[in-house]
């Protein structure tokens, strides 16, 4: 009954005239930067941040909901009509979807990709609500030393899960803990890691640091990529599948939605694997797997299905305990940080409005784009002819006017660059940036979660492991950090990682 009237509050909320509006414009948007590749939705979001600044907390994060999992949609159109994926999470949609549209079943393949994902994107809403009461009670128990460790064993599976070497992903945590100390300590007044610049007195912008890291060095990277489209010229046919393709495609869709529900919850790589391994797990269960590669609806219907699936789970953890699973998770937390909202189980009583509000777009925004995408089909086609070069130009100055909006300061415009070329630099030697980026998310955090516990055991440091709960998630962290360090393991870890890539 408790389930149901938050669900009603959620839908008061999420059904206002500006919150409807702005969930569409997210998900049009989203589908659009999907459709589009090159972008994506981290930096479409670290982009974005500066024109929320005017919007009420519970419309700025319904429309960057909506950019993060239109873009999941979107980038199975690309992948399937250009055999490009639009989206990471779209790799797997290429093999069998773009051989569906050579054979002429463009528009089957993209109906039921589109099905896959709204039947995914409604069952993870109802887990989300579900999940979301019992999980921020349990979050209660949790005090100063438990957040702490909390916090550091979510960086710890980031990191372990972050594509590429274990210990470069590590330094890429650390970095971004370091940056996150840049600034004015709060408590001694003492300036720490400003090299005597009174620019970094109050420490390094996020939007600043999320912009150029992921926004402007996507820009360099793409720039030097020769552009190549293998764009179907068969006709995009039907797009509602049949009874004999809806009937091989049920199993595969909650197979798929089931393994991404899961995986979407992990820190790091959880939300890209979903899709990997429901492809993975429908070849296995294939009478004549000879079919994958070679336009298997199953193969299209399972991962979609474990992509949206995993995007909307991903908000679980950081929604209930404050803990961003991936990249864009931690733009979502630097979001609510810069409107006041400390992320965590106080959001529920807190902000009821924003929580539930948030939870019930989700599901309004999967039936917009379900009702959206297939009608424009013929639109995103068209799209895809206008060359990438000619939009970058466009997005460098959207970046530095927005980002110059903020402050009004010159220093904020350079420091994208600064960043963007940093950020260009770590992918070109093969550092992975999303780690620096909930490194330097969770590290003020930490900070002050153990300042706490420290002051509250009187500089006891064996809180940490007196305490029950914080013992058992410090124990994790380590057992885990350990075995990915194995060589054995390490040598599996990177044979899955490379198939994802």
């Amino acid at each position: 009954m408790e389930l149901i009237q938050n669900l009603g509050l959620g839908f008061a909320v999420a059904l206002s005239m500006q919150n409807l509006l702005l969930c569409l414009l997210g998900c049009l948007v989203g589908t659009l930067i999907g459709v589009l590749p090159g972008v994506g939705p981290i930096a479409t979001i670290a982009m974005l941040l500066p024109i929320t600044f005017g919007l009420d907390p519970a419309g700025a994060l319904i429309m960057l909901a909506g950019i993060y999992y239109g873009a999941q949609y979107g980038g199975s159109t690309t992948a399937i009509l250009v055999n490009i994926p639009g989206e990471a999470t779209a790799v797997v949609t290429t093999l069998d979807g773009h051989a569906m549209a050579k054979r002429g079943q463009a528009g089957i393949a993209l109906g039921i990709a589109a099905i896959g994902s709204f039947f995914a994107g409604t069952v993870a809403t109802l887990i989300i609500a579900a999940l979301g009461r019992p999980l921020t009670e349990l979050a209660m128990l949790f005090r100063p030393a438990e957040y702490f460790s909390l916090m550091l064993m979510g960086l710890v599976l980031a990191v372990v899960l972050a594509s590429g070497s274990v210990m470069r992903a590590l330094a890429m945590v650390l970095v971004g803990v370091l940056l996150s100390c840049v600034g004015t300590d709060i408590e001694t007044g003492a300036a720490r890691m400003t090299l005597g610049w009174f620019t970094l007195a109050d420490g390094i912008d996020f939007s600043v640091l999320a912009m150029g890291i992921f926004g402007i060095a996507e820009i360099l990277r793409n720039l030097e990529v020769t552009e190549a489209r293998d764009v179907v010229r068969e006709r995009i046919g039907r797009l509602l599948p049949g009874r004999d393709e809806m009937r091989r495609s049920a199993k595969p869709i909650m197979r798929g939605t089931g393994l991404g529900a899961i995986l979407g919850l992990l820190p790091g790589n959880g939300a890209v694997l979903g899709p990997f391994a429901s492809y993975a797990v429908e070849k296995r269960l294939a009478k004549d797997p000879s079919r994958f590669g070679k336009g298997a609806i199953e193969g299209v219907a399972g991962p979609e299905s474990a992509n949206n699936g995993g995007a909307q789970t991903s908000f679980i953890p950081m929604l209930t305990l404050g803990i961003p699973p991936n990249a864009v998770m931690a733009l979502m937390v630097g979001a609510m940080t810069i409107f006041g909202i400390v992320p965590g189980p106080q959001v529920i009583t807190a902000h009821p409005q924003l929580f539930w509000g948030m939870i019930a777009s989700m599901w309004l925004g999967n039936l917009m784009l379900l009702l959206i995408n297939l009608p424009l089909v013929g639109l995103w086609v068209r799209l895809l002819k206008v060359p990438y070069r000619l939009m970058y130009p466009t997005i460098l100055v959207f970046c530095s006017v927005g980002i110059y909006s903020i402050n009004s300061q010159i220093t904020d415009v350079l420091f994208i660059g600064f960043f963007g070329y940093i950020g260009y630099v770590l992918v070109k030697v093969g550092f992975e940036p999303a780690p620096l980026l909930l490194g330097f998310v969770l590290g003020s955090l930490m900070e002050e979660n153990l300042r706490r516990a420290l002051v509250l055991s009187r500089g006891d440091a064996s809180v940490f492991i007196t305490s029950p709960i914080s013992a058992v998630l410090l124990l994790i962290s380590v057992v885990v950090l350990g075995l990915a360090l194995l060589p054995s393991i390490r040598r599996d870890r990177d044979e899955v990682f490379a198939d994802a890539d």
